[in-house]
């Protein structure tokens, strides 16, 4: 294209004029925009997925576990109480959950430690001079009669509530029912469990 000589001079005169300091603009915008670029980049590459990872598994969510069977081991036990055991244990895991035995514990009189473990099984242990299965009905102590030390040793009863049970009689003309351990004297229903057999009125 042919140029008139005044377009031609306003050409060669025009001369390129950057701005001072050009140098340093040119590298402050020089990262930003080539991490733009990459990111457009990467987005646009095809089979990219912006579903969520998966869970790992040892964060996986466990079931709970069937509750086992229920046991109270009383007697001649380190630690008398209610236990929770898996089904198919024996009698012999019921003590140990208890603590072991009692070293006052009559090896002569132990439960069977075979026998397989049923939901709600009360596990005895007697001790030594404690009467046997067919005379504890006799050796029972009347809560109306029994003296504070006599109170005391009955299984489930502490020398404070053994104090407690004779305080409660004397102020109040004895006891009508044993279940008033519980309803009156606020006895657990966990030590009234162990103390029931030993006790009458």
């Amino acid at each position: 294209m042919d140029l008139d000589p005044y377009s031609r001079i306003a050409l060669v005169r025009l001369p390129l004029r950057l701005t001072p300091g050009w140098p340093r603009l040119l590298l402050l915008l020089t990262p930003p925009l080539v991490g733009l670029v990459a990111a457009v980049a990467l987005l646009a590459r095809p089979g990219t997925s912006t579903a969520p990872a998966p869970v790992p598994s040892d964060q996986t969510v466990a079931l709970p576990t069937p509750a086992g069977l229920l046991i109270d081991v009383t007697g001649a036990v380190a630690h008398p109480g209610l236990y929770r055991l898996p089904k198919g244990e024996r009698v012999s895991a019921a003590i140990a959950a208890a603590g072991g035995l009692a070293p006052n514990a009559d090896p002569d009189r132990l439960p069977d430690l075979a026998q397989v473990l049923r939901d709600g099984q009360q596990v005895k242990v007697p001790a030594l001079g404690a009467p046997s299965a067919g005379s504890t009905r006799a050796a029972k102590l009347d809560l109306n009669a029994a003296t504070v030390q006599q109170l005391a040793t009955v299984p489930g009863f502490t020398p404070e509530f053994a104090q407690a049970v004779v305080d409660y009689r004397t102020q109040y003309g004895g006891f009508t029912s044993v279940r008033e351990l519980v309803t009156v004297l606020d006895l657990s229903p966990a030590d009234f469990a162990r103390a029931r057999p030993y006790v009458r009125v």
